[in-house]
């Protein structure tokens, strides 16, 4: 994947099956929590290879040019990489905090009002705390206060 079409929280796995819910299932049952562990530990991998690369490339790529341009260019590049890796590291804290909740058996369930997150919305993003009419109230609060 190329990395300028890359954003920090967009998911796309390899090999990323939707779950499919039976007929009358309870939500967040083992299979659920274990899609959702595979899910989180898939993109944690991903993440931890990303950095890799990134280590990789730098130390490869550094170069000490004697034009002033060229110079700048590079460290500009290494800057905006090393802010998206921070980003990620973020994530990848979120990733294992979310970890922490399906093995607590609280994964799934809105924070604000305790209701349930949804399947669709979790694999849309498997580290979200709220159900969408929260976080939507929340994005709403957000705008009127930061105006």
């Amino acid at each position: 994947m190329p990395k300028s079409s890359k954003t920090t929280e967009s998911i796309t796995l390899r090999g990323f099956t939707p779950y499919k819910e039976k007929k009358g299932e309870e939500y967040m049952n083992d299979a659920q929590k274990a899609h959702f562990r595979g899910l989180l530990q898939t993109w944690k991998t991903e993440l931890m290879e990303e950095v890799d690369r990134t280590v990789s490339h730098m130390k490869d790529e550094a170069a000490n040019f004697p034009d002033p341009a060229d110079r700048a260019s590079q460290e500009e590049e290494f800057s905006l990489e090393l802010r998206t890796r921070d980003r990620e590291r973020k994530l990848i804290k979120k990733i294992d905090s979310t970890m922490q909740l399906i093995d607590d058996d609280e994964y799934g369930y809105c924070d604000t009002c305790g209701v349930e997150i949804g399947i669709r919305r979790l694999e849309a993003r498997p580290t979200a705390t709220q159900c969408i009419d929260c976080k939507t109230l929340d994005e709403i609060k957000e705008k009127q206060v930061g105006g």
